[in-house]
């Protein structure tokens, strides 16, 4: 008998499936996750974290809590995401802020070229001085006391480089001074908007120049 033709296997194998479909699936859980933390970030700054629930989160996300608790377990979850977020901005902020050719401006200069971006960072990302002082949240507390111990390492070097003759303890009295009068000053900031909130801000700059001219002008420094 003739032997009957082999078959095409190439023809009949099965069609790989496609691999479309996962990286789609990531995308919308990653817009997903944005739209749930941008939700949260606005639930926290109006009602503050404690009073914040999954529920009102669902609701400002336009999504059923369902929806929500697919890709957090709880309140607390979304608050470490979205502080861990803010956290990383901020370093990278700071990193901006004090440059090291800032050391070479005048102080009116300087204090505008800090505290600027700082400013600018706290009015665009408000869930952020609602999540860094009123969660209570073991991890984001802790990050944030190393996020301000790194704050006043820069303020003590650039106080050093003008106030030379400074003590070590000068130095760091000055430095908790002016961060604490920065916070003050920023609960005011954000508290207003347009012409007033600017107003503050010159405001702050004027404190601030006239508490260190003094001591620049001691030292004989730039």
């Amino acid at each position: 008998m003739p032997e009957r033709p082999q078959a095409d296997t190439a023809a009949k194998a099965p069609k790989a499936p496609k691999k479309a479909a996962a990286p789609r699936r990531q995308a919308r859980g990653e817009r997903r996750i944005a739209q749930l933390l941008a939700a949260a970030a606005s639930v926290f700054c109006r009602t503050g974290y404690a009073a914040a629930s999954t529920n009102a989160i669902a609701r400002e996300a336009e999504v059923s809590p369902g929806t929500l608790y697919q890709f957090f377990p709880n309140k607390e979850a979304i608050a470490i995401e979205l502080g861990g977020q803010l956290l990383r901005r901020a370093h990278e902020m700071h990193g901006q802020a004090f440059l090291p050719e800032n050391l070479d401006r005048p102080l009116p200069e300087l204090l505008d070229a800090v505290l600027d971006p700082v400013i600018a960072f706290n009015c665009e990302n408000p869930a952020f001085w609602a999540l860094m002082h009123g969660s209570g949240i073991p991890g984001i507390t802790q990050e944030h006391e190393e996020l301000h111990s790194g704050l006043l390492t820069r303020v003590q070097g650039i106080l050093r480089s003008f106030c030379p003759d400074g003590t070590p303890d000068e130095i760091t009295h000055v430095s908790n001074m002016i961060l604490g009068i920065f916070k003050a000053s920023l609960d005011l900031i954000l508290a207003s908007e347009g012409a007033e909130r600017a107003a503050y801000v010159a405001e702050l700059k004027t404190v601030l120049l006239r508490y260190l001219e003094p001591m620049v002008t001691t030292s004989g420094a730039h």
